[in-house]
């Protein structure tokens, strides 16, 4: 089971000393990847429910320092040389597919291909009224605008005619290094995001989802995945979590097994980033004490 880190990219710690720091300190401990969230602005006020808390509301201040995530990707590929480099997740309905079929394609590039795009429908209508992007059949538009930059990274020819989107007579390079192209892994939990995963994703990436969560959706997935011709074993399971400075040792095994057990192939890690050293010790401890246990 490979294991990553989200990066510092969000919060007053937020920084370029941090970043680098961070991204070649994880690197260094083993670490396998590294990620980003994507939120371009916060609205001051909201009625959309965010689905991963109780709350309905994110932990995420409206002027809280959120780099934007491509942007800090590209940063922290300049500074590290083996880790991946991964989205978790890109909300692509409210941001232009070719624009950033290009983006990920320079990133892949000039990462020498470490990428892991992972990509979502998005659940926060009023970010993507201020991004002037319909909110509406933000599913399908998904499903159109992963196969416009799945075109544009394979074929040398790339067109796609679809009801949300229409491409033709463009000529796009250079193409990413992985070929075909990085690995699409399907973020959310719903049930149009199973099938999603289940049709079209090179994993299904459950973020936030606890042990629990992750077992209850897999008789889904599976059915999903073989519905549409797939062998379940096409779509592995990654997921998302927290560890917490402070976290029992045992306690964390103990969940952190179970997601192995249910085999997930790769995890998420993130911790609370207010207090760096306190983050820092908590990883380090993780990647030198426990890691070695799972």
């Amino acid at each position: 089971m490979e294991i990553g880190v989200h990066l510092p990219h969000v919060g007053p710690q937020a920084t370029r000393e941090t970043m680098i720091e961070f991204a070649r300190r994880m690197e260094g401990l083993g670490y396998d990847s590294l990620w980003v969230s994507d939120h371009v602005v916060v609205p001051r006020s909201y009625e959309s429910r965010y689905p991963y808390s109780p709350t309905g509301k994110m932990g995420v201040g409206e002027d809280m320092p959120f780099l934007e995530a491509l942007s800090a990707l590209l940063f922290v590929a300049a500074v590290t040389e083996r880790v991946k480099l991964g989205t978790t997740v890109l909300v692509l309905p409210m941001r232009n597919p070719v624009l950033h079929a290009k983006v990920l394609a320079t990133l892949d590039v000039l990462s020498n291909g470490r990428l892991i795009f992972g990509a979502g429908a998005g659940w926060l209508e009023e970010e993507f009224a201020a991004l002037d992007a319909p909110f509406d059949h933000r599913g399908a538009r998904l499903d159109e605008y992963l196969q416009v930059m799945k075109n544009l990274w394979t074929k040398d020819d790339p067109s796609f005619a679809g009801k949300y989107y229409q491409l033709a007579d463009v000529g796009f390079a250079p193409k990413p290094v992985q070929q075909p192209h990085p690995p699409i892994w399907i973020g959310g939990n719903s049930e149009p995001a199973l099938r999603r995963a289940a049709r079209i994703g090179d994993a299904w990436h459950a973020a936030g989802s606890t042990p629990e969560q992750v077992e209850a959706a897999l008789p889904k997935l599976a059915e999903f995945t073989k519905a549409a011709g797939r062998d379940p074993t096409d779509v592995p399971i990654t997921v998302r979590t927290g560890i917490r400075a402070g976290d029992e040792s045992d306690a964390t095994l103990a969940r952190l097994r179970r997601y192995r057990d249910l085999g997930v192939t790769h995890l998420c890690l993130e911790t609370g980033y207010r207090d760096m050293e306190r983050a820092y010790a908590t990883l380090e401890h993780f990647a030198r004490d426990l890691r070695p246990r799972l």
